[in-house]
């Protein structure tokens, strides 16, 4: 009945385990190790996305077959499909981890599309070599958060995995969200991920720990013909191809990083081994968005003492990540002062990219330093929504008498916008106004740019938990609405205004509206 056709390059072109199934080992001289999804005992379709399947080539019908039901929930392995666990090593919380690996991720197979190739990856789906002890399983809860963001950041124009499908297994999985010694069943899930590749830093890292030297190259050749293909204009690939792959690496992931800081989006577990060598987000489990603007915020449980992936760090630790990667290619190019270059690039970049993105959310064709820092200190100071602050102040005129009229829903305290906090914002925005008077953007311009730099939709922290609330008790309608709603952003669509209000009280301290964990 599918029409997908397979072509499996990464495991025709490079080394596997000789030895196939779930127990769990230390693998070497080989990227990955076959193993079998486990069936699902009774699996049914939450959501799928029609994008997504139509990237697929898969018709509607299709979609709501059975079949489909049984191939992306891991029951039923289709003709063509290669299902495997690939091999990676990686930092975690700054320290050497050694082997990781796909411990919940089953590849399936690369599907031939006209516009390139696609990996299937079964996320939750049982145990791998690499599970590391863990039954690789995952529950609805975390697998809906997955689901709803990758497709939530596609169409906020932010590169990233997407999500094929979420199908419940009819099995319950013990999780301890919290970790706190209190497991609890949950409903477990399976989310079938696809992007054309879901290699990360740790690939590499884990072939130069293992001085695995003749394999690292071999992989990079793969990875540069595969995925950067304008690099590799010459049969034979060598170091100033190898040092244009790490550059575009850098510069891949600056942008990542700015439209991440752009839209609000905490990742939680910025790992070495959680980073795409595509620049695209990967990997959604303690992610948060900033509700109030916290630049100390992190939503991930684990990282709540030393907040090393708080969201203003974030590009700090992106540029510490791409630092593991060139020492894993410094094999590969042997002189360390290129890639010392690239890396000094990448900040020099990143910090372009960040200033003409945050003119852009004032609506400005120049980037004005300290107005902006005076605004940031301003938000930093009372406790207001980042998102209704900037699509509100789209909104101020420079007629407005009373410019609180569309701020004043932003702020959580009423108490702040009263008194001395109300009297330094109405400062600001008076001189914020006369900059953009002086840049010669009117009101109308400022509003255009503003309201496509600055979504008016995101996830919020407390919508993902009404969905996930519902579907627990098997009602999926909200997944459809917020799906829905998520797919125009940057849209009025005043229908649907109660998606676009601040955190209410009850979520301020919920588990999975503040508090995450990894299993999340």
């Amino acid at each position: 009945m599918f029409n997908l056709t397979f072509d499996n390059q990464f495991t025709a072109a490079l080394p596997g385990d000789p030895e196939s199934g779930a127990r769990q080992r230390q693998i070497s001289h080989a990227l990955f190790a076959r193993v079998m999804p486990k069936p699902a005992a009774q699996p049914q379709m939450v959501h799928y996305s029609q994008e997504v399947a139509e990237l697929l080539g898969l018709s509607t019908a299709q979609c709501q077959s059975d079949e489909f039901v049984q191939a992306f929930s891991g029951t039923r392995i289709l003709s063509g499909m290669d299902p495997h666990a690939t091999c990676y090593g990686g930092h975690q919380f700054g320290n050497w981890a050694g082997q990781l690996g796909d411990g919940r991720a089953i590849n399936l197979g690369e599907v031939t599309t006209p516009d390139g190739h696609l990996m299937l990856q079964l996320k939750g789906a049982g145990p791998t070599p690499f599970s590391r002890g863990a039954d690789g399983l995952a529950v609805l809860r975390s697998s809906l958060r997955e689901y709803l963001c990758s497709e939530a950041m596609h169409h906020l124009g932010i590169p990233t995995t997407r999500a094929l499908s979420l199908i419940v297994t009819g099995e319950d999985v013990m999780r301890d969200i919290l970790y706190d010694g209190h497991p609890a069943p949950e409903p477990g899930a399976v989310v079938c991920r696809v992007s054309s590749s879901f290699v990360r830093f740790g690939h590499f890292q884990m072939l130069a720990a293992r001085q695995e030297k003749d394999l690292l190259q071999r992989f990079t050749d793969f990875v540069i013909r595969r995925e950067f293909p304008h690099i590799a204009s010459d049969q034979t690939l060598g170091k100033d191809q190898y040092l244009t792959f790490f550059n575009e690496v850098c510069q891949r992931t600056a942008e990542l990083m700015v439209h991440w800081m752009r839209v609000g989006f905490v990742h939680g577990v910025m790992n070495t081994d959680n980073l795409s060598i595509l620049g695209e987000t990967i990997d959604y489990g303690p992610y948060g968005w900033l509700d109030d603007f916290d630049p100390e915020w992190t939503p991930n449980t684990t990282d709540a003492g030393n907040r090393r992936y708080r969201y203003s760090q974030q590009p700090a630790i992106a540029q510490w990540n791409l630092m593991q990667l060139a020492n894993a290619l410094l094999p590969l190019i042997e002189d360390p002062s290129p890639l010392e270059a690239a890396l000094t690039e990448f900040a020099e970049s990143y910090q372009r990219h960040w200033q003409t993105m945050m003119a852009a959310k004032l609506g400005l064709e120049h980037y004005n330093e300290p107005l902006n820092n005076r605004l940031l200190a301003l938000l930093s100071d009372c406790e207001i929504d980042m998102t209704l602050f900037y699509r509100g102040l789209s909104k101020v005129t420079t007629n407005d008498s009373e410019h609180f009229t569309h701020l004043s829903s932003a702020y959580y305290d009423p108490a702040d916008i009263r008194g001395k906090a109300k009297e330094d914002m109405g400062h600001w925005v008076r001189d914020y106004l006369d900059e953009a008077t002086r840049q010669q953007q009117d009101d109308q311009a400022r509003q255009q740019l503003m309201n496509k730099t600055n979504p008016k939709y995101v996830l919020r922290n407390y919508l993902a938990q009404l969905a996930i609330d519902d579907a627990e008790g098997g009602d999926y309608k909200k997944v459809d609405t917020l799906l829905e709603v998520l797919r125009h952003p940057y849209e009025e669509q005043p229908e649907n205004d109660e998606y676009a209000q601040k955190r209410p009280e009850w979520a301020r301290n919920r588990a999975g509206c503040s508090m995450l964990s990894c299993s999340s």
